[in-house]
């Protein structure tokens, strides 16, 4: 049956500019896909929990209201909206099988998703340059990280997300698909939409590589330039318990830039080098790209980040 369908979604696609696409859930699981869902709903559940508990205790408490907090709130927005931007289609999936997504809707998603991803990758890049501040100049702290010079950097981040990422969707209703339009995954991903079409795709491949390098190609070089020199100043530091103090302050950052280049960098790398791995690969590898980030910051700043496990307690304590 799931044959027949791929075929009549091929002819229908033929030279379409409007084509609709098939997503894939986990390839070769299809009679369990009930049962997978339950640790993909408990992944969505600690996800959305988590990140809103972090946003509500820095909103509400006062003593929170400092720079570091605030990108704190700006990572688990973001951290929220990749969750909620594939969690409709990974479920509808998971649940009923609905695979047929259109194009309108496959750009739709690839905006909320590229444009959250892009949006982290610079709040990363933001409390980076918040801990070198802190330990390189703790002096300055407060009259270089203020309240509007935030608030600059917050739009900063959404204006080049905008300017990024609107030209590359733009671009792909220009082109033509022809052939099996069958998605490596359970959401709408750049490059595995681009692969499926007929035309020429070289201008897409460009801005592609251009967004790649404004973005992951300047944020990882910043992050580590930050840590070399706060890896510097702290080398200076004579006591060892004073040195140790100042980089468990770095652990949750370090964990937070970890969980989200290093699934992010290996997705790229099976599309780009991976055509011959199992088709569940791919979709494990795009699963946990999108689901590690918003499970494990939560976690990890709740259990790193004194003020915030204190804040925490005392709000779950009251009711």
């Amino acid at each position: 049956m799931l044959q027949i369908q791929e075929n009549t979604q091929i002819l229908s696609n033929l030279t379409s500019k409007f084509p609709t696409f098939l997503l894939t859930g986990i390839p070769g699981l299809e009679s369990v896909h009930v049962w997978i869902s339950i640790p993909f709903c408990c992944l969505y559940v600690i996800a959305l929990s988590g990140n809103s508990m972090i946003l509500f205790v820095i909103i509400t408490q006062q003593s929170l209201h400092e720079p570091m907090y605030y990108f704190l709130s700006m990572l688990s927005a973001a951290d929220l909206g990749l969750t909620i931007s594939t969690m409709s289609t990974t479920l509808s999936i998971l649940w009923f099988d609905a695979m047929e997504i259109n194009l309108d809707s496959c750009i739709t998603q690839m905006f909320f998703l590229h444009g959250f991803a892009v949006i982290e990758s610079g709040v990363l890049v933001a409390m980076a340059f918040d801990r070198y501040v802190a330990i390189c100049d703790p002096l300055r702290y407060t009259t270089t990280l203020t309240n509007s010079r935030i608030t600059q950097m917050g739009l900063l981040m959404i204006i080049r997300t905008v300017v990024l990422i609107v030209p590359l969707l733009l671009l792909l209703k220009h082109l033509y698909f022809c052939r099996e339009n069958v998605l490596s995954h359970s959401y709408c991903y750049h490059p595995d939409v681009i692969k499926l079409a007929c035309s020429d795709t070289r201008a897409n491949s460009i801005c592609g590589l251009i967004d790649l390098i404004l973005t992951t190609g300047v944020d990882i070089p910043c992050i580590v330039l930050s840590y070399i020199l706060i890896i510097h100043s702290v080398l200076s530091i004579a006591s060892p318990e004073e040195r140790h103090k100042v980089f468990s302050t770095c652990v949750s950052h370090i964990g937070a830039v970890a969980i989200f280049y290093i699934p992010m960098m290996s997705l790229s790398l099976v599309h780009r080098y991976g055509t011959s791995a199992p088709k569940v690969v791919h979709s494990m590898m795009a699963n946990i790209y999108l689901l590690l980030p918003p499970v494990l910051n939560p976690i990890i700043y709740g259990v790193k980040t004194k003020q915030i496990r204190k804040a925490i307690l005392n709000l779950l304590l009251t009711k």
